[in-house]
């Protein structure tokens, strides 16, 4: 039973860390890693709680816990150890006794538990599996909880599409962390908020949490508050009407009152110029009224070629996060909700065989389930391995992935950055060109099995010392620019998604 000894030292701890932070204006470091409540403490242990398994393996490995324990050490003169627990959804919890053998532990607690078990607790499937994160600025002591699900249901909206719904891993931790916290403070730290990624990677829903939040969880002084969810094709469609009908004015009046606005598939409007001069004056609008905006897209902002450079340039005043494809653990952790919600039930040897050959998206891996469900009520076998194979061939082979060339490198580096074959392979000192050449050499060393030497004749006859000069430039950049790391894996994506003509 907990004495509360070390309650005031804790408090004390983690308030001179969070100034300690903000002085060296990393505010941010604080908000971010330091998602950790006190719970309760022994004589020489205190236990606090985070949101999972994942987190408290990045918080000690960037030496968080070891930073609180020796600031607490320091203000009580007493050496102290903090241990862990994950909080669970229904507010029970697991305590982890051993924090030197994590992934020991994990495998413990995922044993100890049946599929739909796990995925109630959210905890992860494993070390590497959904991690939770509240990027916000309010005391995390007194941190709003996220609603289970929707007390009220917004019409535009799908009431599924809620936080808890959503399966976080590491492709997600910082997307699902700043949506999070505009939806805990609308219009304050991340508007706009843009949500870019491929199809299927989770956008809509993280959007539509964040309406479905605030739309249960308004603020005090807008308890009516007024949200709208479009797409950006009906955001169109209504605009072209109102303009054919000469009714531009209700147009206006109706967009430019909304609290929260989320347009979905930005990339839509790319050609409609109208169409995005309407939007940069309802921006504005919506901007004066400290309304939350947020967007989703299919690709970086930087990709938008013919967007309207002002709307660009306010899109990108925010936040901005890029969700990926899923790791394996996470895509398992996905089937495993999917098949909860369903009440749907496969093997685990099934669940790895769907997670180990769709790597694509959210909605492929559903569609697997449902494919499989419906042809096991057709033939009434059950699911086996081999019936899955055999049911999901076709999907299988689709997302399998094509073997990466340096010529197909070349070509989507060359149509990228808007160069000749010929200029990327040959000595033009451009510095548009070098950029281009050195991103195209370092893709071709980490894509393939080429060697240095290879590279090198396949660039003009370099030889391999220069070679390894663009790669460490391109190690270099990747290290201290996250724009840059964002237009990295954007090029890889399209690089194995390329199809020869």
């Amino acid at each position: 039973m907990s004495e509360n000894n070390f309650k005031v030292f804790w408090d004390e701890a983690l308030k001179q860390i969070n100034q300690e932070l903000t002085t060296s204006g990393q505010k941010d470091e604080f908000v971010f890693w330091y998602d950790i409540e006190y719970v309760e403490d022994t004589l020489n242990t205190i236990t606090a709680s985070v949101q999972s398994d994942f987190m408290w393996v990045q918080m000690k490995s960037r030496n968080v816990i070891s930073k609180i324990e020796n600031k607490i050490s320091e203000l009580c003169g007493k050496s102290v150890t903090i241990t862990y627990i994950v909080k669970k959804r229904n507010s029970q919890t697991v305590t982890v006794t051993d924090n030197s053998s994590i992934n020991s532990t994990i495998g413990t607690v995922s044993q100890n538990h049946s599929s739909s078990d796990t995925i109630q607790s959210d905890s992860a499937v494993k070390s590497e599996t959904a991690p939770v994160q509240r990027n916000e600025t309010v005391p995390m002591t007194n941190s709003v909880p996220i609603t289970e699900h929707p007390v009220k249901k917004h019409p535009q909206m799908n009431e599924n599409f809620t936080f808890d719904n959503f399966v976080k891993g590491e492709n997600s931790v910082y997307p699902y962390s700043v949506a999070l916290a505009a939806a805990k403070a609308p219009g304050e730290n991340y508007n706009p908020l843009i949500l870019y990624g491929g199809v299927g990677l989770g956008k809509t829903h993280l959007m539509q949490a964040i309406g479905n939040y605030i739309y249960n969880n308004p603020p005090a002084d807008k308890p009516d508050i007024n949200i709208c969810f479009i797409s950006a094709e009906n955001f169109t469609n209504e605009f072209t009407y109102n303009i054919r009908q000469n009714t531009p004015e209700k147009f206006k009046s109706k967009f430019r009152k909304y609290d929260v606005l989320l347009i979905d598939d930005i990339h839509f409007l790319l050609g409609k110029d109208d169409t995005q001069e309407e939007l940069f004056h309802t921006f504005e609008a919506l901007t004066q009224r400290k309304s939350q905006i947020v967007f989703t897209c299919d690709r970086p902002l930087s990709e938008l070629k013919g967007f309207h450079e002002r709307l660009l340039s306010r899109c990108k005043s925010g936040g901005i996060a890029n969700l990926q494809p899923p790791s394996f653990e996470t895509r398992k952790a996905i089937l495993q909700k999917k098949m909860e919600s369903k009440n749907f039930s496969i093997s685990d040897e099934v669940l790895d065989l769907i997670a180990n050959n769709v790597h694509s998206s959210v909605r492929d891996l559903e569609g697997c389930l449902k494919t499989l469900n419906g042809y096991a009520e057709i033939t009434r076998q059950p699911i086996t391995v081999e019936l899955a194979k055999k049911a999901l061939s076709d999907m299988f082979t689709a997302d399998a992935p094509t073997m990466v060339t340096i010529d197909t490198i070349q070509k989507v580096i060359s149509s990228y950055f808007d160069i000749t074959l010929a200029d990327l392979k040959g000595k033009k000192k451009n510095s548009n060109v070098v950029n281009a050449r050195q991103i195209a050499v370092y893709l071709s060393r980490n894509l393939t099995e080429y060697s240095l030497q290879d590279i090198g004749k396949e660039f003009g006859g370099r030889d391999h010392t220069t070679i390894m000069h663009s790669i460490g430039k391109i190690e270099g950049l990747l290290k201290t620019d996250p724009m840059f790391n964002s237009t990295i894996e954007t090029l890889i994506k399209e690089i194995k998604e390329y199809k020869k003509p």
